[in-house]
């Protein structure tokens, strides 16, 4: 199911299936200008053809890695449209990992990039590096209209779950939020929540809610608490529909053991 919606100079394009829906997923892919900000996911890939047959697009930027972001890069690269990929984005979309089966289920499993995409610069965009949610994340910024399409930096202001340390890392994300706080965005557009309401005054409580979070956590890694124990003292124990359905790939034990990995680096700073 392929759903849109005007936003003045930006469309948004939101994708969904019967299995994505299932689990309560969807996730949005942007035009502004000519320049469509992410491919959606692979099990997508026939409203995404819908998309490009109907819209004028100059070419494509890659967020990052996740199949629902990148998950029709291989369709796109065909297609002949020119790309926007960072080099860590590319390595992983040539060679993509497995993933876990619900995944599979929600998105589908995106076929191996083998094609060389053109180079892309989108005319009149930046693209900004805001690692955290993965280490090849990206927000596209507009100076000209203060939009950014902030991809997965932002999801909700108090999100407890992340994936495993070494693929998300919680602490980096706060400083990937202040840098875009800094650009002061009139209209932030979320890949999986839309068009965010006030967006300076909500990436903010976001950025402090995780810091006073992550202090919190600190304070009780400083202490001698094992993660199991930090969980149910600082995020109110654990999410157990989440921790079945991904099986505790997407986890709050997981929250807790990113900001333990990087405790000790933290301190001596």
């Amino acid at each position: 199911m392929l759903r849109s919606e005007r936003h003045g100079d930006v469309v948004r394009f939101t994708f969904e299936t019967r299995a994505s829906r299932s689990m309560g997923f969807d996730v949005s892919a942007y035009l502004v200008r000519g320049t469509l900000v992410d491919t959606g996911f692979h099990d997508a890939r026939r409203e995404l053809f819908a998309v490009l047959k109907a819209s004028r697009i100059d070419g494509v930027v890659l967020t990052h890695y996740h199949e629902d972001h990148a998950g029709n890069a291989a369709v796109v690269a065909r297609r002949g449209y020119p790309m926007w990929i960072a080099p860590a984005t590319l390595g992983r979309i040539r060679r993509p990992a497995p993933i876990g089966w619900y995944r599979r289920w929600c998105w589908g499993s995106p076929p191996p990039l083998t094609a060389t995409p053109r180079p892309y610069e989108p005319p009149g965009l930046e693209v900004i590096p805001a690692p955290g949610h993965s280490d090849d994340h990206h927000v596209v910024w507009d100076p000209l209209t203060g939009t950014a399409f902030g991809a997965d930096l932002f999801l909700g202001v108090k999100v407890r779950v992340s994936h495993p340390a070494g693929r998300e890392d919680v602490r980096a994300q706060v400083g990937a939020l202040r840098r875009i706080i800094a650009l002061g965005p009139r209209r932030f557009f979320c890949a999986h929540r839309g068009l965010v309401p006030d967006p300076v005054a909500q990436l903010t409580a976001k950025a402090d809610w995780m810091e006073a979070t992550i202090a919190t956590i600190d304070a009780l890694v400083a202490a001698g608490l094992d993660d199991r124990a930090i969980v149910k003292r600082a995020l109110g124990g654990e999410d157990r529909r989440m921790w079945l359905t991904t099986r505790g790939d997407y986890s709050r034990l997981n929250f807790v053991a990113s900001v333990r990995a990087t405790w000790r680096a933290a301190r001596a700073a």
